[in-house]
Order: structure tokens, then C-alpha cells, then sequence
């Protein structure tokens, strides 16, 4: 008997009600929000072709910068559509192992992306204090191992919410007030009890991006103790130009991400439900979106390779028209 009533309060769909209270600028809302997408679609997969195909970036920070390419285009692609479906269709409906499946990739890919982050610290904290080590330590077994271990990690801690979620009663109803299934948002649609999930949605955020943070800072505290050592001028700049964009890239991923946490737990009814919901779309967007920008403007090598790709291409096109 329990078993029935268990299953009777599992939905057959959920409705993703977009952005509550601003219905009316849905179609105004989408417009940034696609264009966005389109930038961090062509900026993305670009730079995972450049750095395939050039064999001047065939060295493990970009290795590194095209797992992060990888998992920034994956991580909007999960949500961005299936946003603009509903700001543009009015296709609201979702199916219920849908939305846990589009839950679980969220979390997963930003703890991954997170986790890259770390990576890529590590990486510029080898070749600033350990440059004559750097080739040996970095090699393409531990580049592959790194990552693996990165995944594994995020699949791990992320995959409880799916369980935790799934295990919840729901008989209030079937709308979300949100654009896409967060883990909390999907949680407080239940009458159960949540406070698990809760709890182990706080354990999760300081396992990932608390520790994240903590060994970015421990990284960066040590490569700042070497570059000041340094006695050539011009060698800390080079250090500090090398690092430049990928604080660009912690700065973009992690402010929003913070300012998400904080006004969600403390700002209370203070700050409209609406700011939250656009706020949690900008931190999904907006990092894939500037990351290749950022790297394309920062690094002279991805500058220098796609020139070099662009007059390749265009003789190969003059030399066939000729033909």
C-alpha cells in the first residue's frame, strides 16, 4: 500500500513557469540570453577546434582551457534551449526523470567546471615555480588522470540530489517557478520534508566550491611569493600576464556564483524572486559566454593561431578557386 501512495506522488511532469512576474518581457528577457548563447556556441567549440588542430597549442594549459571550452558549452546547452523554448513557444511542460536529468547535468557541470578551474591554477603554479619541471610533472597521463579525476568527483558528490530528489512526495502541485530544474527549486515543490537535501546541498557547495576556492588561493598565494622573488623585471610581468586570464576566468565564474548564494540565503524577501531566477540563469550563461573572449583577447598564442587558421583557410579557398 505504501508503495502505491508513494508512487501515486511522483508527478508525470513538471511546469517551468520562466521568470514569475516579468511573463509580459519573456520575449525582451530571451534576446540577451540567446545572443549570449550563439557567442558562447561559435566562442567555445572555436577554441576547441583552434586548439585540436594547432600544434603550437598542443601543451597542457590548453589542454586544460578546452576541457573547461568542452564543459561550458555543454553546461549552457543543458539549460539555454530549453529556456528559449519556454520564453518563445510557451513549452512549459517537463518530464519528471527529464527534469532530474537536466538537474543533475546542471550541478555536475558547474561543480566541473569548478573543479577545471583548480586544474588550470595548478597548472600555472607548476610553470611559475617549477618551470624546469614543468614538461616531466604535467605530462599527458596526468593531464588525462586530472581530468578524470575531476568528473568523477563532480558526478559523485552531484549524484545524491538525483536520489534525494526522487524520493520526495509531491502533492503541491506541479509548477516551478523557475526556468530550468535547480536541485532546491525542484525540492520545494515536494511536502516532504526537504531538510536533507537542503543540508547536503550546503555540504556539497563547500566540498566543491569551497575547496575549489581554498586551493585557487593556496595556488596563487605561492605563485605570488615566487613572482615577487623574482629579480628580472620583465620575467614578472610575463608570470603575471600568464595568470591574467585565468583570474578573468575565476573572477567570471565565481562572482556570480557567490552573489547567487548569498542574496538566495540572506537576502530574504528583500530581493524580488525574479532577480534570483535571472541571476541563477547569468551564473550558468555568463561564464561559458566571456570565457573565450577573455582567453582570446588575454593569450597571444590563441590570437597568434587563429590568424594563423584564418589565412591557412583562406588560401586553401584561393587555391581552390584558382583551380
Amino acid at each position: 500500500m505504501s508503495g502505491a501512495n508513494s508512487s501515486s506522488l511522483i508527478p508525470g511532469y513538471f511546469i517551468l513557469n520562466g521568470v514569475p512576474g516579468l511573463e509580459a518581457a519573456h520575449i525582451w528577457i530571451s534576446l540577451p540570453f540567446c545572443l549570449m548563447y550563439i557567442i558562447a556556441l561559435v566562442g567555445n567549440v572555436g577554441l576547441i577546434y583552434l586548439i585540436s588542430h594547432e600544434e603550437a597549442l598542443h601543451r597542457p594549459m590548453y589542454y586544460f582551457l578546452a576541457l573547461l571550452a568542452s564543459t561550458d558549452v555543454t553546461l549552457c546547452t543543458t539549460t539555454v534551449p530549453n529556456m528559449l523554448c519556454i520564453f518563445w513557444f510557451n513549452l512549459k511542460e517537463i518530464d519528471f526523470n527529464a527534469c532530474l536529468v537536466q538537474m543533475f547535468f546542471v550541478h555536475m557541470l558547474t561543480g566541473m567546471e569548478s573543479g577545471v578551474l583548480i586544474l588550470m591554477a595548478l597548472d600555472h603554479y607548476v610553470a611559475i615555480c617549477y618551470p624546469l619541471c614543468y614538461a616531466t610533472i604535467l605530462t599527458n597521463p596526468v593531464i588525462a588522470k586530472a581530468g578524470l579525476a575531476t568528473f568523477l568527483r563532480s558526478v559523485m558528490l552531484i549524484i545524491p540530489f538525483t536520489f534525494l530528489t526522487k524520493r520526495l512526495p509531491y502533492c503541491q502541485g506541479q509548477l516551478i517557478p523557475h526556468t530550468y530544474c535547480n536541485h532546491m527549486s525542484v525540492a520545494k515543490v515536494s511536502c516532504g520534508n526537504v531538510k536533507v537535501n537542503a543540508i547536503y546541498g550546503i555540504l556539497a557547495a563547500i566540498l566543491i566550491g569551497g575547496f575549489d576556492m581554498f586551493c585557487i588561493s593556496v595556488s596563487y598565494t605561492m605563485i605570488l611569493r615566487t613572482v615577487v622573488s623574482l629579480s628580472s623585471v620583465d620575467a614578472c610581468h610575463k608570470a603575471f600576464g600568464t595568470c591574467t586570464s585565468h583570474l578573468g576566468a575565476i573572477v567570471i565564474t565565481y562572482v556570480p556564483a557567490l552573489f547567487s548564494i548569498f542574496t538566495h540565503r540572506f537576502g530574504g524577501k528583500s530581493i524580488p524572486h525574479h532577480v534570483h531566477i535571472l541571476i541563477a540563469n547569468l551564473y550558468l550563461v555568463c561564464p561559458p559566454t566571456l570565457n573565450p573572449i577573455v582567453y582570446g583577447i588575454k593569450t597571444k598564442q590563441i590570437r597568434e593561431g587563429v590568424i594563423k587558421l584564418f589565412f591557412k583557410e583562406k588560401d586553401a579557398l584561393d587555391i581552390k578557386q584558382s583551380q
